[in-house]
């Protein structure tokens, strides 16, 4: 049964919503009413997988505060440290508006393992969204490995997953594409499939040897 918390962060008044689900890997949204189509996103997905979703909104908020991500942290809400309890992987969907990448889907974060699972989701189910795995041709703020970003925050850290508008909308609305549900669906149920036998990355696993410590993760 899904339940809500209302909390400020940072005086933004915000409403966490978590539906508890099964299994190891999470679907969590940080910025469901700034990033159109997203919190929709991370509800079917995990609806279909079983999986558990925590999503972050501003209701009735005519131009919502983005707050980055690593400063949306756990000691703010509680449904965030239950959720990061909860979960041993977690797949957190963000949307960017790169009008140099109008089409690419960028999966940060650092498990980059289970980003290799997600691209080849994507490649399979929704190609017209090129997957971008290679954190060098990520751009900095949209690498989502911060270490104090809630994706790397679970016992097996996650994916940062940025999706394009029209990787997430569909004809104005908030409305994600098929073919994209269907990928995520398809990518997320094989991590479940492999979370018993996966292990956390060992720190700077598969960074290949980039400096974050400048990187402010969006």
């Amino acid at each position: 049964m899904a339940r809500t918390e209302e909390m400020e962060i940072e005086g933004v008044p915000m409403v966490a919503t978590l539906v508890p689900g099964r299994g190891g890997v999470g679907l969590l949204a940080l910025h469901g009413s700034n990033e159109g189509g997203t919190a929709q996103l991370a509800a079917t997905v995990a609806r279909r997988c079983g999986a558990t979703s925590l999503v972050f909104t501003q209701p009735g908020v005519r131009r919502p505060v983005h707050i980055p991500s690593p400063r949306m942290a756990p000691e703010h809400c509680a449904l965030l440290r239950e959720f990061l309890q909860r979960v041993s992987l977690t797949v957190s969907l963000h949307g960017h508006m790169r009008p140099e990448a109008p089409h690419s889907v960028f999966l940060g974060g650092r498990h980059r393992d289970a980003a290799d699972v997600l691209a080849e989701a994507l490649t399979a189910h929704a190609p017209h969204f090129p997957a971008v795995v290679d954190l060098a041709a990520i751009p900095a703020g949209l690498r989502g490995v911060h270490p104090r970003n809630p994706v790397n925050l679970t016992r097996l850290g996650g994916v940062q997953v940025e999706l394009p508008l029209l990787a997430r909308t569909t004809a104005d609305a908030d409305i994600p594409p098929g073919p994209v549900v269907e990928a995520l669906t398809a990518g997320v149920k094989e991590l479940s499939r492999q979370a018993p036998r996966r292990t956390a990355p060992q720190r700077g696993a598969g960074m290949r040897a980039i400096n974050h410590g400048g990187d402010a993760d969006v």
